[in-house]
């Protein structure tokens, strides 16, 4: 893996999570009401928001990941 930037990290970390969300067929209303339940108060726009710009907390990246239920997520695959 040779990532050279933030904005390039940012960039794959959007990618993967839209690839991750198309993959379980899980709109992005439904991510929100997933998140709730992790303590995260999201709304359908601003997932849509987040994802679009690229950036995000990485507290919101890991709770997405913990809402799709995705296990042994390896960095490569991001």
């Amino acid at each position: 893996m040779n990532i050279k930037s933030e904005e390039e990290w940012a960039e794959r970390a959007a990618a993967f999570l839209k690839h991750k969300l198309k993959d379980t067929d899980v709109t992005y209303d439904e991510l929100a009401t997933r998140l709730k339940k992790h303590g995260l108060n999201e709304t359908k726009a601003s997932i849509t928001n987040k994802l679009a710009r690229g950036t995000f907390p990485a507290t919101f990246f890991l709770a997405c990941i913990a809402a799709l239920e995705l296990e042994g997520v390896a960095l490569e695959e991001i």
